[in-house]
């Protein structure tokens, strides 16, 4: 299988983020991708290529064109305003505020186009979520020359970012741009598998009244997990999209067997949609020893996913998302190719 890396993304580093009352280290860190990459190479999974530089239009087919032209200005603006250490956003339009007038202050403008304090801005930060987009939509076109599978080893990851918003270390939705240019260059139906532990919010809400774009998600419940307000079951997609959105909320404490039940029968389901290609929002922090997460799935478990996945039998991109248990990180994530390539 082949990887598409760029070592740009170290560009996103030493970055801040405001969670759980504090300002603290990012936990999503350049020694994420480091790792799975050195473990690609000691796997001896396949070639490594470097990205092909894209223009942002497939970006604005699944964001909106105004959110996509801020990104880039993030870090001019707010060096333009005297400010150093992160960007964070820390105030937003919610309930009875006004979410449709763009504010001049990039402080405001932060807020305005964010859904928490994670998705925060050093100066690399831009040409990382670039260069992250840019081996999304290289592994595609990979997967639509003919390879069987290809892995887009993507930092920042993407699956929160919305239409028109940032969030939970996301910027770009790298998957849903993928899912969309698979369209584009003509598939007729396209699943997205999302087997991260928190929500793909951003992966739902871009394609919810969508019935050519299949949206299947395992994770914790938005009851008792971030991001807390997208993820119950309910959500099965709205008009023409009814049916074509499926969530599969598990409580803390889910180990490999009752998480293999949902995977189970998300894969039948994704199976009867009958899609041209899947694309997997590859998540890792369902491992037991992750940080911020709580399910309990081991090592040895990664490789099943990936066997059940080549099961399906249809062209596949993998698109790397979350996962912060950094020491196990490359062994989770490459042990889900492997699986993949060994079934």
């Amino acid at each position: 299988m082949k990887t598409v890396f760029s070592p740009l993304h170290a560009g996103h580093g030493g970055q801040m983020e405001l969670v759980a009352g504090a300002i603290v280290p990012g936990f999503e860190k350049p020694s994420r991708a480091e790792i799975i990459r050195k473990r690609v190479e000691s796997e001896k999974l396949g070639p490594i290529l470097a990205p092909e530089i894209h223009d942002l239009t497939a970006a604005k087919r699944v964001h909106a064109a105004d959110y996509i032209d801020f990104l880039p200005t993030v870090w001019p603006q707010w060096e333009a305003a005297g400010k150093s250490g992160s960007a964070i956003p820390f105030a937003w339009p919610t309930r009875g505020l006004r979410g449709d007038v763009p504010p001049r202050n990039i402080e405001a403008l932060l807020g305005f186009y964010s859904f928490d304090g994670g998705a925060s801005f050093v100066k690399g930060t831009w040409d990382a979520i670039k260069s992250s987009y840019d081996v999304a939509l290289t592994a595609a076109q990979l997967v639509k020359a003919g390879e069987r599978a290809a892995f887009a080893l993507c930092r920042p990851p993407g699956h929160h970012a919305g239409a028109a918003f940032m969030g939970g270390y996301c910027f770009i939705n790298n998957a849903a741009v993928a899912a969309q240019w698979f369209r584009d260059q003509g598939a007729t139906r396209v699943a997205v598998l999302d087997v991260d532990y928190h929500h793909g919010n951003g992966t739902q809400e871009i394609f919810y009244d969508r019935p050519d774009i299949q949206v299947i998600n395992l994770h914790g419940d938005p009851m008792t997990e971030y991001p807390f307000f997208l993820g119950h079951a309910d959500e099965r997609g709205a008009g023409a999209g009814e049916g074509f959105n499926l969530n599969y909320p598990l409580p803390f404490g889910t180990s490999w067997a009752k998480w293999n039940e949902a995977l189970e029968d998300a894969c039948q389901k994704l199976a009867a949609y009958a899609p041209d290609v899947v694309v997997v929002s590859l998540g890792v922090d369902t491992f037991e020893k992750d940080p911020i997460s709580q399910f309990k799935l081991t090592s040895a478990d990664y490789p099943k996913i990936g066997a059940r996945i080549a099961r399906l039998g249809l062209p596949s991109l993998f698109v790397m998302e979350g996962g912060y248990a950094v020491d196990e990180i490359g062994i989770n994530a490459v042990g889900v190719l492997t699986g993949f390539e060994g079934d």
